[in-house]
């Protein structure tokens, strides 16, 4: 049945994506030759107009095939011979509707659920955030130069930058008032046990990082896990397990750590990580939801597209530096067990709760595939876009013989990169 829903999602981002390119064909009179859902062989088909409708046996991609896109063609309807900005439009409008398609589930699953403001919950005494004035009921605004919208924003801007000796300047709201603050980091000794995870007060503590060489990796413990226990004590969200953990912090003695790994639970000891180089500003922040305006539900929606589209190019730009490894890569295979996971974990608290994480799951993976199909990547609308760039430019086009070299080498290298990705969620299965 995941395997089913995965694909259902899937399946449904891919034509959202390939309506957007199909529609502004059809809108700049290009003749659409195969609009196909999927790759490979065809399982079904139809014709109409001139165009072929398409399902292909493999659930995984799918195409709007344009007369004239990959060779020079003496035909009205050809792509090769609509104008530049007409092109441009064509290949961007993928992208484009896969933005709306995040930004339209967004206003369903914020109108329901609300939003995570980043107001202070807590400060602590003689703390670097208590002395710079900072206090409960304060709603952060910006950290460092960066804009922050969600409390998700604060979590993810001190995981790729951690606070350090460095003071760290905030800009925050209390009762309608605009302040600065600077705060000088302390320096704090703990135990850890190596991960990251969202501190929600309605999703449940499912594992998104772990760190290479640290206790829970070596505890045979993987990215997508969920803790469900500690110690004997149940934590059934991110937040008691927070709560938890901030109430009995974690020393040398060895904890015995319960979770879900593929519907399977398991109970392993981990030895906690002696961890001194880390700072603290002695503040925290709201993890869960409230409501807010219908309009503010709309702002908020452009603001989880920017949080999503922004986090997906800060992954990227960690995987090319190598602050993340390929293995933390998810395939067709992995999506299909995230989504089996979020399903199993939200179950048990209604439908309207599992189909709003699958909202969630399926915003995450439109905007996904909306930045990656934009990258200046040969055989991707980006590198299709960064050719029609240069034609606008240089006033004339690049030969197509010699485009459709590159793409064919894009095209092999991206191929290579799936059956990589591919083997590696096979494996992690079986890790």
């Amino acid at each position: 049945m995941n395997i089913i829903i995965a694909i259902l999602i899937l399946g449904f981002i891919i034509i959202i994506h390939e309506l957007g390119h199909f529609l502004l064909a059809k809108k700049n009179g290009v003749t659409v030759t195969e609009f196909s859902v999927g790759m490979g062989p065809r399982i079904a088909s139809f014709e109409k107009n001139g165009t072929r409708y398409s399902l292909k046996l493999l659930p995984f991609g799918g195409s709007c095939m344009m007369l004239g896109e990959d060779e020079t063609i003496e035909d009205e309807g050809a792509f090769n011979k609509k104008g530049v900005w007409a092109r441009f439009s064509i290949l961007f409008a993928g992208a484009f509707f896969n933005f709306l398609l995040a930004i339209f589930l967004s206003l369903i699953v914020l109108g329901a659920d609300g939003v995570d403001l980043p107001d202070i919950t807590a400060v602590e005494k003689d703390s670097p955030a208590e002395k710079a004035g900072l206090a409960v009921g304060d709603r952060i605004t910006e950290v460092d130069g960066s804009t922050i919208h969600f409390s998700r924003e604060l979590m993810y801007h001190f995981y790729f930058d951690p606070v350090t000796q460095e003071p760290v300047e905030v800009k925050y709201i209390r009762d309608g008032e605009k302040y600065t603050a600077t705060m000088t980091p302390n320096q704090i000794v703990k135990h850890i046990l190596g991960c990251s995870y969202t501190p929600s007060n309605s999703e449940p503590a499912t594992l998104v990082e772990i760190g290479a060489g640290y206790p829970l990796e070596k505890a045979g413990i993987v990215v997508g896990d969920t803790i469900v226990g500690i110690d004997g004590t149940e934590v059934r969200t991110g937040k008691e397990l927070s709560e938890y953990l901030d109430a009995n912090p974690l020393s040398e003695k060895p904890v015995s750590v319960t979770y879900v790994h593929e519907g399977e639970e398991r109970t392993v000891s981990v030895q906690p990580q002696l961890y001194i180089s880390a700072y603290q500003l002695g503040w925290s922040y709201n993890y869960g939801t409230q409501k807010v305006s219908p309009l503010n539900v709309i702002k908020y929606s452009f603001y989880e597209l920017k949080f999503n589209v922004v986090s997906t190019i800060q992954n990227i730009g960690f995987l090319i530096s190598g602050k993340v490894g390929m293995n933390e890569i998810a395939g067709p295979v992995g999506i299909v067990n995230m989504v089996g996971d979020a399903v199993d974990q939200s179950k048990e608290y209604g439908v309207r709760t599992t189909l709003l994480t699958l909202a969630e799951f399926t915003i995450l993976i439109s905007a996904n595939l909306g930045v990656v199909n934009l990258l200046p990547i040969p055989a991707l609308d980006g590198g299709r876009l960064v050719f029609v760039l240069i034609e606008a430019i240089r006033k004339k086009p690049i030969p197509k013989e010699k485009e459709a070299i590159v793409h064919l080498v894009g095209m092999a290298a991206l191929m290579l990169l799936m059956v990589f990705v591919l083997f590696n969620d096979i494996k992690n299965i079986f890790r």
